[in-house]
């Protein structure tokens, strides 16, 4: 036995003391020898060691060190010397023989079951199921065990001699560990105590094996009786039953630490964890927990040889042996943070690099779309996606070769703008599907935090309540093709859904195509960034661009080379002075003029409806459908959207952009009108706009516009000399200078586009910016 200490010997005082703590508490630091003459019989020992009175080994307290004691372990180490003749260690197979033979340390009320003749306990109760269990995973561990593999004998012996050998010798644990390390020294750390744990358990089973057979085998019999066996197992579930309670839970913990480490040693060699990585892991404890369960194995079979062969008064206390597994147990849980760690990097490294590849296949074009497809849509090769016309599941070549629009959204999606708005386009496809521009189909993918039976069901009545092309079901999208379309720097779906454009060639062609299906309709086919630059292109700021799509009437004034006058706003007085107004200057001017109200942005449902009604009633003006009123304004945040991308984008790619004027854009004037009329939106004053089809256009709030049509005589004569819109827009900058002061608003959804700046559409300054929280239930 390496050691038994029960009572502290005070070196300055007769008197034995408690032993406070546990010398495997600290890291002990093995103390220099004073030379010594060994006779034949003589016990060695160190001058720190001493035999007491009663013939136990007492120990005098060494310093504790980590560092120190981490650097004599290290320089123990020669495992980059490994000689090429070395003994392969079968590390799997040595640790599954390992484990069958301890497992009489994890069964289920193993003290209740100690073979003591006569006096061996049935278990009963809620136990059987636990034995049983452990009965079956034990044969399947013992079903597995391999024979043909080599056993590195003398290392065993060498080891065993270690262990076993010096424990009368009164060799220090610490000297005894050091020795075992460096009779390991070529080895791997996972190695080292593998075997090390492997010598022990021999001797272990050993002993257990003669037990078990006891009293069915003759030999085991003799065995037994000649080392006293029937005496040493009724002392083990008698007097000493804490005391193997204690050994069988430290082996127990020695056999969990192992694992342990060889796990992290198997993690540390994982390809994807690189030295930069693994430092983040603080991985350099691995030698300390090898050295201690060294260790407590060294400790775990001087208690063995104490009970076996000693007698009781050999046998170290049960406290210590708990301290010495405590210091182990602390020891397993920081493995376990350190592996748990070590999986995540590799698990982040191993979607870094499925994501890398992922955004390979998508960004680059191939001979059709199939691989794009294939690799967003894949669950063990099953029809991938359900056909929402024909109410069956099909496979993606359905979709091969044609553009691909993929509706990203969550559950909530029915009552979207971008729902309504491709439910639109989608229909204008099924009524006219042999034009080019009907040649695309859409897939709508639902992009949920969190998966349960209730949203599983709802996913299911929308699936089967649209006409096109959705997942069969969630899980065919996989959590790293999820990872990719929330990505910041990819497509950022965050909570708004995502119309995303995939070619006929399998590339993405647009992230977000929901704004220029908006403004351009199908006229935007096939939604590529690049056919959304050339529309623009060939974009001014006119009536034109405004009325399109929007009512049957403005499209024949339009044709009919009328003025058109769009108007809005919720204050009635205002509402009944400006079309009045307006009709009067129209009149004087000879013009034919027609008025249309537009509402404002967001407008409440309830006094949006009492306006169109008192406008009808006095018959003030035309007045658009209250659906198209919404669409009006929804279209107008979409060119804000859509124009200001293409504007971002240029000057990326002309590197003009910069911090101090990154999204004033404020001389493009198509993008200055679209900021006009969102400003004069967000508020419930009046506003209007004047022009024709393709000609230049006039816009004001509403006190500006009153003024000038009230003081038309102010500017009739440059009328006459430049026409109605020219004329009425130099009279308004007049206005403006006459009465600088203001206050506009601008209210920007918190999606998409999101300048730094935006530039006032009234006088040019760079507006304040705010945030809003808003929530409309009407």
């Amino acid at each position: 036995m390496a050691y038994q200490p029960q009572n502290k010997v005070n070196l300055q005082s007769s008197t034995p003391v408690p032993q406070s703590a546990y010398v495997a508490q600290n890291a002990l630091v093995p103390q220099n020898k004073a030379p010594t003459t060994h006779r034949r019989g003589e016990k060695y020992r160190t001058p720190s060691q001493q035999l007491g009175r009663d013939g136990r080994r007492q120990f005098s307290t060494l310093t504790s060190d980590d560092s120190a004691l981490i650097t004599q372990v290290l320089d123990t180490d020669k495992s980059h010397e490994r000689p090429y003749d070395a003994t392969p260690i079968s590390l799997k197979h040595i640790l599954q023989a390992v484990d069958v033979i301890f497992s009489r340390v994890t069964k289920p009320d193993i003290h209740g079951n100690l073979l003591v003749p006569g006096s061996a306990l049935v278990p009963t109760g809620a136990h059987t199921e636990a034995l049983e269990h452990h009965e079956k995973a034990l044969h399947a561990s013992l079903s597995s065990l391999h024979d043909n593999y080599e056993v590195p004998i003398s290392l065993f012996n060498a080891i065993s001699s270690e262990l076993f050998g010096k424990w009368l010798s009164g060799e220090d644990a610490n000297k005894t560990t050091m020795d075992i390390l460096r009779i390991v020294q070529h080895y791997d750390w996972d190695e080292k105590v593998v075997l090390t744990l492997g010598a022990f358990s021999v001797k272990d089973g050993e002993f257990w094996l003669v037990a078990q057979l006891y009293t069915i085998n003759a030999l085991a019999k003799s065995v037994g009786t000649l080392r006293q066996l029937p005496e040493i197992l009724e002392r083990a579930s008698t007097v000493l039953k804490s005391k193997f309670d204690a050994y069988n839970n430290l082996v127990n913990t020695v056999l969990k630490v192992t694992k342990c480490i060889i796990q992290l040693q198997e993690l540390r060699r994982d390809p994807h964890l690189t030295t930069e990585l693994e430092s983040t892991t603080s991985t350099a404890h691995i030698p300390t927990a090898v050295y201690w369960t060294i260790r407590s194995i060294v400790v775990a079979a001087s208690q063995l040889l104490g009970i076996t062969g000693m007698g009781p008064e050999y046998v170290t206390e049960t406290w210590e042996l708990s301290s010495l597994s405590h210091k182990l147990e602390n020891i397993h849980s920081h493995l376990e943070e350190t592996i748990k760690r070590l999986y995540d990097i590799i698990q982040r490294k191993k979607d870094d690099e499925a994501l890398a590849a992922i955004a390979y296949i998508l960004e680059t074009p191939h001979i059709d779309n199939t691989k794009t497809l294939r690799i967003l849509f894949y669950k063990d090769d099953q029809p991938a996606l359900y056909d929402g016309y024909s109410k069956r599941r099909v496979d993606i070549d359905v979709l091969k070769r044609k553009v691909v629009i993929l509706f990203l959204s969550d559950l909530d999606v029915a009552q979207e703008n971008e729902y309504i708005i491709a439910h639109q386009m989608y229909d204008e496809k099924r009524n006219f599907p042999t034009r080019p521009e009907s040649q695309y189909e859409i897939v709508w993918v639902p992009i949920v935090d969190n998966w349960n039976e209730a949203k599983y069901q709802q996913f299911e009545n929308l699936r089967n309540g649209m006409e096109w092309y959705s997942v069969f079901h969630p899980s065919v999208v996989s959590p790293t093709v999820i990872r990719y379309i929330r990505k910041q720097d990819k497509w950022n779906y965050v909570k708004k859904p995502l119309l995303v454009v995939v070619d006929p060639q399998g590339k993405i062609v647009h992230t977000n195509a929901v704004h220029m299906m908006c403004v351009f309709g199908s006229a935007a086919y096939p939604f590529t960034n690049n056919r959304e630059r050339l529309l623009w292109e060939n974009e001014t700021w006119r009536m034109e661009l405004l009325a399109d799509s929007l009512d049957q009437n403005l499209l024949s004034w339009i044709q009919e080379g009328k003025f058109i006058c769009l108007y809005g706003g919720e204050d009635i007085a205002w509402i009944r002075d400006f079309t009045r107004a307006a009709r009067s200057v129209a009149l004087e001017a000879g013009i034919q003029l027609e008025l249309l109200y537009m509402g404002k942005s967001k407008a409440k449902e309830q006094k949006l409806r009492s306006i169109m009604r008192i406008i009808e009633e006095e018959k003030l003006s035309h007045v658009l459908d209250r659906n198209l009123i919404w669409y009006f304004w929804i279209r107008l945040e979409s060119m804000w959207q859509s124009k200001g991308q293409q504007l971002k984008n240029e000057l990326l790619s002309s590197t003009q952009l910069r911090a101090s004027d990154s999204f004033s854009l404020r001389n493009d004037p198509v993008l200055k009108g679209i900021i006009s009329l969102l400003s004069f939106g967000s508020t419930e004053r009046g506003w209007a706009v004047i022009g024709t089809g393709s000609a230049d256009m006039s816009k004001a709030n509403g006190e500006h516009m009153l003024r000038s049509l009230r003081e038309y005589t102010a500017w009739e004569k440059r009328r006459r000399e430049l026409g109605f819109t020219p004329a009425l827009n130099e009279y308004l900058a007049e206005v403006y200078k006459s009465t600088p002061h203001h206050c506009t608003n601008l209210v920007l959804p918190a999606t998409g586009l999101m300048p730094e700046t935006v530039a006032c559409a009234e006088c040019g300054r760079l507006m304040e910016r705010y945030t809003m929280f808003r929530c409309c239930t009407d």
